[in-house]
């Protein structure tokens, strides 16, 4: 055969048409390329991180407002926030003590940060998810 005397290989190209299409390439160079072009449109992607942050209904203002330092600096990097207030025991029959500290997390990063989910309650977890402006 041609494809072996030049030391290529014999691919078909389209196989349906008529008569098939074939082509003597060098298959493995071939493949090569095909995967250096998937690299090269997976570089370009742009993969958005979820970073969780986990609060308290009873959370001392000093503590939250550490907490939201810390999520300033996500947002600052592109990532998108979820809060979530884990309630226990007798702090489920108070659970709008925990939508208001949402609010009020949501107060303090107005400016940084747009709300993409409302306040929803799963269960003893409360969960809202901001991403940044």
């Amino acid at each position: 055969m041609k494809a072996d005397n030049y030391g290529l290989d014999l691919v078909e190209i389209a196989p349906n048409s008529s008569p098939p299409v074939c082509k003597l390439i060098d298959f493995g160079k071939y493949r090569f390329e095909q995967e250096k072009k998937k690299k090269l449109s997976k570089k370009k992607q742009h993969v958005v991180q979820l970073k969780e942050i986990r609060l308290r209904p009873q959370i001392s203002d000093h503590d939250l407002l550490t907490k939201l330092t810390k999520a300033q600096k996500f947002l600052a990097n592109g990532a998108k926030l979820k809060f979530t207030v884990m309630f226990r025991g007798r702090e489920m029959a108070r659970m709008d003590v925990g939508t208001q500290l949402l609010e009020r997390v949501t107060e303090i990063l107005e400016d940084v940060a747009k709300i993409d989910k409302v306040p929803e309650t799963e269960g003893r977890r409360m969960t809202q998810i901001m991403s940044p402006r």
